[in-house]
């Protein structure tokens, strides 16, 4: 019955194009208007990508934190290893730029040589109180290397927070406003401010000042992305004309291909627009990508229009047959890449979830638009000229079909254990893959923001922050001394391990306390015994100065307490031993009857992200597989043929993932999406190919052998061409500075490449080798629907 509707639906479908040629156009071109204007609303992503749904517990934890001391990643930090630094003149002019970058509104405040103060104690009104360390311009080399030895030698609370006493590198730390910490705010405040100013600096001082901090790398991260996105639609677009020109020899057909493939871009740019979903490293590659899978739809409409031209020269006839007898494998093909992507929408995680709601919309939009468009614009146009119809008669494509032809029919076994030594081979390898947690892997390895990250690893032991919130369930229990001993007794732990920087907490303002009691002797930071605790802390709830440090340690309440703490960029197995191994100590250091401890921030949270996406990449995955399987069920109503067209799909993703374990390519956020794009993508020539089979068995009366061969010199060229198109469309990622986007490009095209061999050679194969289990009346059906007319005896 669906049959029968679907042969009536699509000739009336041409009908109904090309008797409103005009009104369609203008539609298609309303519409482009209106999404171009949306384009307006389009934003880049400002915040931290959050990996993790809103009602997961590391989430709500993070949350939490924030609530209670605000963001954490809000401090660009600045610094200068130079002895030639410590001049007056370049000293005072680094000091001078710490007053500049104060002065602007989006800063809330600045700490460095410039206004450090040291905590000293006032014995008169027995109070401490808070010195200026330098007062005015230093004039000498001898008043400089005053305050640095000073600062160098007495001061141990600023030790790997301005200073780092071997190197001799000083730094600044800027904390913005957190109101625009997450906003457009920040990043025309550092691409256009405080890029200014460094770069005015440096070019009067000569020297080098290295900048990190959350901010400033997404910043700068979100900067590339921006400028990737022009640079990937331009060599999509050139790619794909040039694969295109190449094969059709025509160039009319490259530019009506092109006109389609760019609107489709613009469609994609103005949902986002619509939607209001913000531009990240994964929305940044669905206006390439929609160039890459719109470019075979093309392929498919226009090579159809030509072979009706060569065979009876009648233009309306061409068209009218290219929109009926292609119209239906073109969706059906277009259905399952888009559900390869639409699986993303079920999974918890917003930046998937947005990435395939958008992916998903335009791929079945720029198949509508090629639909459309092709047939209206060739309508307009005199006939192709015989020079456009020589491609059809390519001889070396021809030589290609007929080694594919050969293999299958003589090397079948050689198929079979070539298959099967690549799949244990790629097994092996899958037990090798790794899951990068890092969040900063991905970022463009030869920028110099992301030197700067190395710089600041190696003198401050990373940027990247993680917080232990001490909650000890009492209104001011944290300053008791039990609790600064238990939060002192962790820092020991943290010290002790290479990756983390040393804790700063409340525990380094106690033991400040008490080097200031005893008039600053370097000796004497650290924390009071139980006898001296009264009487500093007496003198310290005096101080005002001193409050308003305890604000950045403690909240409100004094019952919830903070250390923070900065892990270099380290393999994921290694991050998880040190949490395993800071949850331990805690366990035992802190009594859960009496205390909360958890640990939070940007750092671990992108850790528990990506662990999360894997899950969902398993779900998603299984998904796809499954919504296609019951596609392919309801197409040929064969379970067996579900089984026999799955295994070329499947075991290029298994190659795929072998690979990635053998060269090490780990798991993360971007690579995650390989294996669902490339199976949605990859099934397509499958159903061509079984649908070819299907109807050469119908019309061979059931002779397998002749069928198999008649479906794989009929489909080998089209698959042919638009697995070469894929192949180097996705290729077009590997000039990314992201090592996440080029792994994506070079996988994918690796295993579509891989997956037009299985179908061509592995999937004939099996056919002729299960010939009589599969192919018979009762096994295969009639379809639900003709995804080929019974009377196509053409090239797809």
């Amino acid at each position: 019955m669906v049959a029968k509707l679907t042969k009536g639906f699509w000739p009336k479908t041409a009908n109904i194009i090309l008797r409103n040629r005009i009104l369609i156009l203008l539609l298609i071109a309303a519409f482009t208007i209106f999404m171009g204007w949306q384009w307006q609303y389009m934003r880049f992503s400002s915040s931290q990508t959050n990996l993790l749904p809103d009602d997961h517990p590391v989430n709500i934890q993070y949350q939490d934190f924030l609530s209670k001391f605000g963001e954490e990643g809000n401090a660009v930090v600045f610094a200068v290893r130079d002895s030639a630094l410590f001049t007056p003149e370049n000293f005072n002019r680094w000091n001078k730029l710490s007053k500049q970058l104060a002065a602007f509104p989006e800063v809330e405040f600045v700490i460095s040589t410039d206004n450090l103060k040291e905590l000293i104690k006032d014995n008169e009104k027995q109070e401490f109180v808070m010195r200026p360390l330098i007062n005015g311009e230093l004039k000498t080399k001898k008043e400089i290397d005053s305050i640095t030895n000073h600062l160098f030698n007495d001061l141990p609370f600023y030790d790997n927070l301005l200073y780092n006493k071997e190197s001799k590198t000083i730094r600044t730390i800027v904390n913005l406003d957190k109101d625009i910490v997450n906003t457009s705010v920040r990043k025309d405040f550092i691409l256009q401010d405080v890029n200014k100013l460094v770069k005015k600096f440096e070019e009067e001082t000569n020297l080098d000042v290295h900048i990190s901090g959350m901010p400033y790398v997404r910043t700068m991260n979100s900067q590339n992305i921006i400028d990737e996105i022009g640079k990937f639609i331009l060599a999509a677009l050139g790619v794909t004309s040039l694969i295109f020109f190449f094969f059709f020899r025509s160039i009319r057909a490259t530019i009506i291909s092109m006109c389609v493939v760019i609107i489709g871009v613009m469609w994609a740019f103005g949902l986002l627009g619509l939607l209001q979903y913000e531009i990240t490293v994964l929305t940044a590659l669905i206006p390439p990508l929609i160039i890459v899978i719109g470019i075979p739809n093309c392929i498919f409409l226009i090579n159809k229009y030509q072979q009706e031209v060569k065979k009876h020269g009648n233009q309306a006839l061409s068209l009218q047959r290219v929109i009926s007898k292609i119209g239906n494998a073109t969706l059906m093909t277009n259905i399952t890449t888009a559900s390869g992507f639409a699986t993303f929408i079920v999974t918890d995680s917003t930046l998937l979830k947005e990435f395939g709601i958008v992916a998903s919309i335009n791929i079945l939009g720029i198949f509508v638009l090629s639909l459309l468009i092709i047939p209206i614009v060739y309508s307009f146009m005199p006939l192709p000229k015989t020079k456009h119809l020589k491609h059809l008669n390519k001889k070396w494509i021809d030589a290609f079909v007929q080694w594919m032809e050969r293999i299958v029919r003589h090397r079948r076994i050689t198929v079979y254990i070539v298959s099967i030594s690549l799949l244990v081979i790629s097994i092996i390898g899958i037990y090798q893959i790794r899951i990068s947690g890092s969040p900063i892997e991905d970022m463009p390895k030869n920028a110099e923001f992301f030197h700067d990250i190395r710089f600041f690893e190696k003198e401050f032991k990373g940027i990247m922050p993680v917080e232990i919130v001490v909650d000890t369930k009492t209104p001011k229990g944290v300053l008791k001394p039990v609790t600064l001993k238990r939060m002192n007794q962790l820092g020991e732990v943290i010290e002790e391990i290479p990756e983390l920087s040393t804790p700063v907490s409340v525990v380094n303002l106690v033991k400040y306390s008490k080097q200031a009691f005893y008039n600053g002797i370097p000796k004497y930071y650290q924390l009071p015994t139980s006898q001296e605790n009264t009487f500093i802390m007496d003198v310290a709830r005096k101080s005002d100065d001193n409050g308003d440090l305890l604000k950045s340690f403690v909240d409100s309440t004094g019952q919830t307490a903070r250390m923070t703490t900065f892990m270099r960029d380290v393999n994921t197995s290694r991050m998880e031993e040190i949490e395993q191994r800071l949850q331990e100590n805690i366990t035992k250091i802190f009594p859960a009857e009496r205390y909360n401890v958890y640990m939070t921030g940007s750092a671990l949270l992108f850790l528990k992200g990506t662990k999360y996406l894997v899950k969902n990449l398993i779900m998603s995955l299984a998904l796809a597989i499954g919504l296609i399987a019951l596609f392919m069920a309801y197409l040929f109503r064969s379970f067996r043929m579900i089984v026999i067209s799955l295994i070329p799909n499947l075991l290029p993703l298994v190659i795929t993932a072998g690979i990635m374990g053998f060269v090490g390519v780990p798991i993360k956020p971007s690579t995650i999406l390989v294996f669902s794009i490339a199976f949605g993508i990859s099934v397509d020539d499958t159903i061509h190919f079984l649908a070819k089979y299907r109807q050469e068995l119908t019309a061979n009366n059931w002779r397998i052998e002749k069928s198999v061969y008649n479906a794989l010199r009929e489909t080998g060229v089209s698959m042919f061409y638009t697995s070469i198109v894929l192949f180097f469309g996705f290729s077009v990622f590997v000039i990314s500075n992201f090592g996440g986007t080029v792994a994506l490009g070079s996988l994918v095209s690796a295993t579509l490449l891989l997956a037009m061999l299985a179908n061509l050679i592995l999937l004939p194969s099996l056919l002729l080798s299960l010939e009589k289990s599969i192919a018979n009346k009762q096994t295969l059906k009639e379809p639900q629907i003709d995804i080929l007319p019974q009377d196509e005896n053409n090239n797809q």
